[in-house]
């Protein structure tokens, strides 16, 4: 009885410290040769392009400012606070320059002792400290009182109707660039994720590339439409090489590619038939080969009816294939749908052929072999039978 428990034990301890040497030897790789690696991606996993423009004409570069407001919205918002403080303290610091020249020409500034009976243009502006105050009041319509113009110079008048104008056009444009910024849909999209990885299993008979997609929100997005662009360089007849070449990906769930319900995570699924992209790669040359997979998500957002856009993309270390991903949805005692985020992008293990031409050709032989085939040169003669039994 000792040998076989001793037997079956060593056997177990060998199983576990390969297992060990595996996980170990896999984690190695990925944490000091990862780095080198690493392919470079057009998009980034949360949806940012990594692209830069270089040599820009600088006529080409006068057209952002000619469209200020696509420009002032794309700031980040250390940059917009920046212009937003810089406008009102500059306005205000301006205007109070003008209001002490103003001043400063009418000799109203106590260094230059004016009469008992003199009139100023302005009321209590005795140096650049206080025309500074003055700027402000107006230009927010504060209004203390202690400081008002008089009707003794039609300069400061016109002045004072020009920077209350110009100060509403201010606020007006600053306010709106902040309220825009804040309720920009890209914040309502980051609300959307999708799994870390893509698989490669079979779905229905066929053999699929399935994502995952959530939204984490209670509100829908309305009109969803999802696709994808399968980028790689490649070369034409004539020799001509397209770095970033695209290839249209059609992704669907089972009721369909457009307006979809997402109320719940969902598992997309692109179809691998002969004329996919995806149809001459097998599990064995998947990780040798040179693409990204870039998957958009358009929809309506219900709160705002503003339209945002969601992507990500997977490059093919990220595609695994001969997984599925585990579930996801369960129902309560209670009769309530639950969704458990932990498993969001877990995969299983399953059966799945290593090649998708591997698939088809099974399915081809089965099908030959259910199917008959008539032989043009097969003829049936006719045979008399006699009947040699006498009774």
């Amino acid at each position: 009885m000792e040998a076989p428990v001793w037997n079956m034990l060593r056997m177990l301890i060998r199983v576990l410290t390969e297992r060990m040497f595996k996980h170990l030897r896999k984690w190695f790789v990925t944490h000091f040769f990862g780095h080198s690696r690493q392919r470079a991606r057009l998009v980034s996993k949360d949806g940012r392009c990594n692209i830069e423009f270089g040599n820009v004409e600088a006529q080409s570069r006068f057209i952002f400012f000619v469209d200020i407001w696509t420009t002032v919205l794309d700031l980040k918002w250390r940059y917009k606070m920046t212009i937003f403080i810089t406008a009102f303290l500059g306005s205000w610091f301006l205007f109070g320059l003008l209001w002490y020249a103003v001043a400063y020409i009418h000799k109203d500034l106590p260094e230059f002792h004016p009469s008992v009976n003199h009139t100023p243009c302005v009321e209590n502006i005795n140096g650049l400290t206080s025309a500074f105050l003055f700027s402000l009041e107006t230009q927010v319509t504060i209004g203390y009182g202690f400081r008002c113009v008089t009707e003794q110079c039609g300069t400061a008048i016109f002045l004072l109707i020009f920077q209350s104008i110009l100060g509403v056009i201010i606020n007006s444009f600053m306010c709106g660039a902040i309220l825009a910024k804040i309720s920009r849909p890209k914040k309502r999209a980051k609300t959307i994720t999708f799994s870390k990885n893509a698989v490669i299993s079979k779905r229905g008979g066929k053999l699929c590339l399935l994502i995952r997609v959530a939204n984490l929100r209670k509100s829908l997005l309305i009109g969803s439409h999802i696709y994808g662009k399968l980028l790689k360089t490649t070369v034409t007849p004539e020799g001509e090489t397209i770095i970033l070449d695209q290839i249209n990906i059609n992704f669907v769930v089972d009721a369909g590619n457009e307006n979809l319900f997402f109320i719940s995570p969902l598992t997309i699924y692109h179809v691998i038939d002969p004329n996919s992209p995806f149809f001459h790669m097998a599990a064995e040359t998947l990780p040798q080969q040179d693409f990204e997979l870039v998957v958009f998500l358009d929809g309506t957002v219900e709160s705002t009816s503003a339209t945002c856009q969601v992507r990500t993309s997977y490059v093919p270390e990220e595609v695994l294939w001969g997984y599925r991903f585990a579930p996801i949805v369960s129902k309560t005692k209670e009769g309530k749908y639950r969704v458990d985020f932990h498993n969001f992008s877990k995969t299983v293990e399953v059966e799945t052929p290593h090649c998708a031409m591997c698939l088809y050709n099974e399915k081809d032989t089965r099908a030959r072999m259910k199917r008959g085939y008539d032989n043009p040169n097969f003829v049936l003669s006719e045979v008399n039978e006699t009947d040699d039994t006498k009774m």
